[in-house]
C-alpha cells in the first residue's frame, strides 16, 4: 500500500511541470496578449467589431456571473447595445498588469489550444472627465487552435466588485 501511494505521489509530481504556466516571455503567451488586444483593446474599447467577430469561435460560450450566459450571436449584440452604442459614457476594459497567466493544452503532444486567466478592470470613460473605475473582475478564456489561427472559444468572466 506505501509502495502505491509512493508511486502514485511521485508520478503526480513528475507531471506538475507538464500543467505549469508558461512563461510571459514565450511565444505562446504574446500571441494570446494580442489576441486579447485585439479582441478587447480593438473591439471592446474602440469598437472595431469585425475583429471580435473575426476572432470569437463559431461555437463560444460566455458565461458571465452578473450577465448570465451567452452564445457568439448574443454576446456581439450586447457589445454593440451595451458597449458601443452610448460614445458619452463608453466602458473601457484594461488587464490588470501583471495578472494573466497561459497555460498550454496538447493532445498527442500536438499544441492544440491554451487557458488564459487573468484580472481586468472596467471603466466608464465620460467626455471630458477622468476614467471612473466601476469593478474589476477575474477572467478565464479557453483558446483553441483552428486552422492555424487562435480563436475564443470559452469565456468565464466573473468575482465582480465595485472598488
Amino acid at each position: 500500500m506505501k509502495k502505491q501511494l509512493l508511486l502514485i505521489g511521485l508520478s503526480l509530481l513528475l507531471t506538475v511541470p507538464l500543467l505549469a504556466q508558461v512563461s510571459p516571455t514565450s511565444d505562446l503567451f504574446l500571441e494570446l496578449k494580442t489576441m486579447d488586444s485585439l479582441i478587447f483593446d480593438l473591439g471592446f474599447n474602440q469598437c472595431e467589431l469585425a475583429i471580435t467577430e473575426e476572432i470569437v469561435s463559431d461555437e463560444l460560450d460566455f458565461y458571465h456571473d452578473q450577465a448570465g450566459i451567452q452564445n457568439k450571436a448574443q454576446f456581439l449584440e450586447n457589445v454593440k447595445k451595451y458597449i458601443c452604442a452610448d460614445t458619452d459614457n463608453k466602458p473601457i476594459r484594461k488587464l490588470v498588469e501583471g495578472s494573466v497567466q497561459v497555460f498550454p493544452l496538447y493532445q498527442n503532444g500536438e499544441l492544440y489550444g491554451a487557458i488564459q486567466q487573468g484580472e481586468h478592470q472596467f471603466y466608464i470613460r465620460t467626455k471630458g472627465q477622468a476614467l471612473r473605475h466601476t469593478s474589476t473582475a477575474k477572467f478565464t478564456h479557453t483558446w483553441l487552435l483552428q486552422e492555424d489561427k487562435w480563436r475564443l472559444q470559452h469565456v468565464l468572466s466573473y468575482d465582480h466588485q465595485s472598488p
